[in-house]
Parts: structure tokens; sequence; C-alpha cells
């Protein structure tokens, strides 16, 4: 592989893990409350 592949490739990485991450630290400092959405309609 040649250095500028290697590179692209970090960078690639470093996008998509990282993305990954910060989602996650997201999640986890404001979770979803599902008491706070409203129900879901009742068909009769």
């Amino acid at each position: 592989m040649t250095p500028t592949s290697i590179v692209m490739m970090i960078v690639a990485m470093v996008t998509v893990w990282g993305g990954l991450v910060a989602a996650i630290i997201n999640l986890a400092r404001h979770p979803e409350i599902a008491e706070t959405e409203p129900r879901p309609p009742v068909e009769l």
C-alpha cells in the first residue's frame, strides 16, 4: 500500500469510529426516555 492510501484509510477509520464514539457519548449523556413520548392512539 502506498503512503497516500494508508493516510486515507486512517482518515476514514477515524471518521467512522469517531462518529460511533460521539454517538455513544451523546446517548449516554442524554438518554431517550420512553415516558416522555406520547402513547400511540388506540384503534377500536
